[in-house]
């Protein structure tokens, strides 16, 4: 049994303020606004807002609706084919889109599909006149469809994995056709993970803030989100802020509760794929069929990545390099993004630690609030998106004096916590395995506070631990949302610098510093990815 005074219990503690400190300012500064401006905040709910809540709900269940039901037939089909060429690539492009930041996928489809994009002339013949680009609400669907697809066919797949290996067997014995093995085998494992992984990818269109800002394409596409940037950085109204950012937290709130009595997990983590062996034969024409709807996926997640690589290509490279505003913005965003995944990696060990600590404490009975919140202190998060966050603390801190005096302090914080329940995936497994060897050594040798962590559970940690870093510095050099509301001529990252060079219609600079940005992210993931399995063959 632990002392009551371990140090991880402190560091623990020590986490849940300042991530309480992060939150409860932004709320307090939203308060504070609201009692000072009472009549100004509800004033502000007229038929614009209510065109907004309609918005923002219609495109999150539109972009819901065509990512989840083709992703159920692409699942369906890689199932049926447990084992082909390419199979395992294919899988691995569609994880791309996760680590990759939303404004450098939304310039590839502009590349792609835009005015004067690769397929525009293809489009005009088809129209039969000029193709007038994606901007609006279809640029925002296709952006959805293109992040959330492959998700929902991922998450859809390690769902069909889990199907025991009796059912197939018996199957096969009674010699069960590819229709009636969907509908009794296929479908009900399907229907049952349909409900968590809709809410999920309506939860993540609901509060997606960089695609619907570059491709929103004005007033009538516009949500909760960038009607709360447009309020700040803009018109200056915080009373219309506001009022949209608390109806933003309560829409968000009511999606993830929704989400939870579902069963869903709001980080996207699924259930861990069973390995089986599978008994039923496909036929010819199911094959092509299956094949027509995988490489009809493929191409749609590879199209606007290419036409990312091939836009960055053409761009001058050489200049950009050159100039004084792009290297700093460089420095800036490595600089920031270094510091958030720092934060990020303390704030999820210490969380870590201490749950592990009060588990250890506590004999029969429920968990104690403190235990609670260090486990899922941290998912709490995800119920305020980062730019209501940034909104709360722009409204507090404008009374104090310049706000964008504050932005490296934003927007490292508020990337760290972001980022902490997928730190918190990487670090927890291994640190509770390490716990559950050398625990009742460290009690009996009285090791505890930093030698412990140096010479007991750093062997077990580093690989964990740089799998989160890396995966939450990519998080951060690609976010917007903070860096939107804060930056300025003195203050940019790559990707306000990106959005910037699209705003002034330089889109051959923007392409250059989309492909900069998404290597440096895709790098990132890749080591991030890789020292994960490196951390499991060594288990």
């Amino acid at each position: 049994m632990q002392r009551a005074s371990d140090p991880r219990i402190t560091a623990g503690t020590l986490a849940l303020a300042a991530i309480a400190l992060l939150i409860g300012g932004a709320f307090a500064g939203l308060l504070f606004e609201g009692a000072h401006d009472f009549s100004g905040a509800w004033a502000a709910l007229d038929p614009y807002l209510l065109r907004v809540i309609r918005f923002t709900l219609w495109q999150a269940a539109l972009s819901t609706l065509l990512s989840v039901i083709p992703a159920l037939f692409v699942a369906r089909a890689l199932s049926r084919h447990p084992r082909f060429f390419g199979r395992a690539f294919i899988l691995q492009i569609f994880a791309v889109p996760l680590a990759l930041p939303a404004i450098v996928a939304a310039l590839g489809i502009l590349a792609l599909y835009g005015r004067a994009g690769y397929f525009a002339g293809v489009f005009a013949v088809i129209g039969g006149g000029s193709w007038p680009g994606i901007f609006g609400l279809s640029g925002i669907l296709v952006a959805h469809a293109f992040f959330n697809l492959p998700l929902a066919t991922r998450l859809f797949l390690e769902a069909l994995q889990t199907i025991p290996a009796d059912q197939w067997r018996l199957a096969s014995q009674l010699g069960m056709a590819a229709r009636p093995a969907f509908r009794l085998i296929e479908w009900p494992t399907l229907r049952a993970a349909l409900p968590g992984v809709a809410g999920l990818v309506f939860m993540l269109c609901i509060t997606s803030f960089t695609i619907v800002l570059t491709l929103g394409g004005g007033p009538a596409a516009t949500t909760l989100e960038v009607g709360i940037y447009q309020a700040l950085r803009f018109d200056f109204d915080p009373a219309r802020a506001v009022t949209l950012t608390l109806l933003q937290i309560a829409l968000t709130f009511i999606v993830v509760l929704t989400l939870t009595r579902l069963g869903a997990n709001v980080v996207g983590d699924t259930n861990l794929p069973v390995a089986q062996r599978r008994y039923l034969s496909v036929n010819r024409s199911e094959t092509w069929l299956n094949a027509l709807v995988i490489i009809l996926a493929l191409l749609f997640v590879v199209g606007p990545m290419a036409a990312t690589v091939v836009a960055g290509l053409g761009a001058d490279l050489g200049r950009l390099a050159s100039e004084a505003t792009v290297r700093q913005a460089t420095l800036t965003s490595a600089a920031l993004a270094f510091l958030s995944a720092l934060l990020s990696v303390m704030l999820s060990l210490a969380l870590t630690m201490a749950r592990r600590a009060l588990a250890l404490n506590r004999r029969a009975g429920a968990k104690t609030l403190l235990e609670r919140a260090t486990d899922t202190g941290a998912g709490f998060v995800l119920v305020v998106p980062p730019i209501v966050v940034g909104a709360g603390w722009f409204v507090l801190l404008r009374h104090a004096g310049d706000v964008f005096a504050i932005a490296p302090v934003m927007v490292v914080t508020v990337n760290a916590v972001m980022a902490m329940p997928f730190a918190l995936r990487a670090v927890r497994p291994a640190y509770d395995a390490a716990s559950e060897r050398h625990e009742r050594l460290c009690a009996q040798l009285g090791i505890a506070g930093w030698n412990r962590l140096m010479l007991v559970d750093w062997p077990s940690l580093r690989r964990p631990l740089a799998t989160a870093f890396a995966f939450a510095m990519a998080l951060s050099l690609g976010d917007l949302g903070v860096i939107a509301l804060f930056g300025s001529d003195s203050v940019q990252t790559l990707p306000y610098l990106l959005l910037a060079r699209m705003g002034s219609y330089r889109t051959e600079d923007a392409a250059g510093l989309a492909l900069l940005l998404g290597f440096v992210c895709l790098a990132l993931i890749v080591a991030a990815h890789w020292l994960g399995r490196e951390k499991v063959r060594d288990a």
